[in-house]
């Protein structure tokens, strides 16, 4: 694509959300008709960047990111380390003028999303653009799933469930990962996985969460060592070290039309491994989503005679459908990956519209101020807690 104008990307951090990126960056342009190709320019890492470069077709690698960041070639800075250091990257990275895409949660702390989300109002005051990322959002079939909540096929909504099912640390071998160290990655299953439900079911629903009462628990408080590294685990010594973040996070929660939501978030429903879903129920139908079949969306019309009525499961792959044009013919199944796709196509649409990304640092920041008041709620006998 050599008339294209040029967006040099510099990831830092090369883990399993690296791979994925990855994946996002070097596809997107290759099936979306951008107005600026990304140039996956440099990876960066303490350790192994060399190797990732290679396996992932970044053109060079890098240890420093300061270094990287204070490079006049670097358009893009994409942040897929562990969430301690989200804050520190991202501020640097937007003060040096770079957009900045950030993976979720945003931070590990309100504290920290707060400066964050200054950091990138004052950059957008330059033209700089920040895009927090939920890449649930942008699978064909949420997307489809705003649409018809925002079209009113649901009519009023009566009640929303939201869970996010996991069992990959139900062996209590599994060793002490990144994830469970409350220095490194903030909380566990509430911030890991239960960001993920927060922020669909509010970008579904266009509602916002406005209180919550939840607990959360530590089931594992003790694990082996980390010796190596293997997707989300890895392979643990005979020395143990303390779990210090959640397993099981469950809450309800008021959203600012008045309506409840219920939510679980855990790493021990044993034999669930990825089952994200949100059901939305509404006078006029309802609808209900589920990542372990993520081309699909379950509708009810309450509308249609009765004879008629059930839920209908509608694939989400024609034409018409959210992002599906560029990708294949109907009936011909996306993935995980396309996600990550759909995610670089927006936000260099962002970068080169001049128009603002979503989920923002702001979104961002009210999702952290929801995690902040589940634990909140937590260490206070369950009560109600505002957010």
């Amino acid at each position: 694509m050599p008339d294209k104008n040029r967006l040099s990307v510099a990831m830092i951090g090369h883990g399993f959300m690296g791979a994925a990126h990855s994946q996002g960056w070097r596809v997107a342009p290759r099936f979306f008709d951008l107005d600026a190709l990304p140039v996956m320019q440099v990876v960066v890492g303490r350790t192994g960047a060399e190797a990732s470069a290679e396996k992932w077709g970044w053109q060079e690698s890098a240890s420093d990111w300061r270094e990287v960041i204070a490079r006049d070639d670097i358009d893009i800075v994409d942040i897929v380390t562990p969430g301690d250091s989200h804050a520190e990257i991202a501020i640097a990275a937007l003060e040096a003028g770079k957009h900045v895409l950030c993976e979720k949660p945003l931070a590990n702390t309100v504290a920290e999303a707060e400066a964050m989300t200054a950091a990138a109002e004052r950059a957008a005051e330059k033209g700089v653009v920040s895009m927090l990322g939920h890449t649930y959002r942008r699978l064909p079939a949420t997307t489809f799933a705003r649409d018809l909540v925002a079209a009113g096929r649901l009519g009023d909504i009566h009640q929303v469930r939201a869970s996010y099912l996991q069992d990959w640390l139900t062996d209590p071998e599994t060793p002490l990962v990144w994830r469970l160290q409350k220095e490194l990655a903030g909380s566990g299953a509430l911030g890991d996985i239960g960001a993920h439900i927060i922020d669909l079911s509010q970008f579904i629903t266009g509602m916002r969460l406005t209180s919550v009462a939840g607990t959360v628990e530590t089931i594992i408080r003790e694990r082996p060592l980390l010796e190596s590294t293997s997707g989300l685990g890895g392979t643990g010594g005979t020395e143990k070290g303390a779990v210090t973040v959640d397993d099981v996070a469950l809450f309800t929660g008021r959203y600012d039309s008045g309506v409840l939501g219920i939510f679980e978030a855990t790493r021990f429903a044993t034999g669930r491994k990825n089952a994200l879903r949100v059901e939305v129920s509404g006078s006029k139908g309802a609808l209900a989503f589920d990542l372990e079949d993520l081309n699909s969306l379950e509708f009810y019309d309450a509308t249609a005679d009765p004879e008629m009525q059930g839920f209908t499961k509608i694939l989400v792959t024609e034409p018409q459908h959210p992002y599906i044009a560029n990708w294949w013919p109907a009936g011909h199944m996306l993935g995980y990956e396309h996600a990550f796709s759909h995610q670089a196509k927006d936000f260099i649409d962002a970068v080169t519209g001049g128009t603002p990304a979503a989920p923002s640092f702001a979104d961002g920041l009210q999702v952290q101020r929801v995690l902040a008041a589940v634990e909140a709620s937590s260490a206070n006998a369950s009560a109600w807690t505002t957010i």
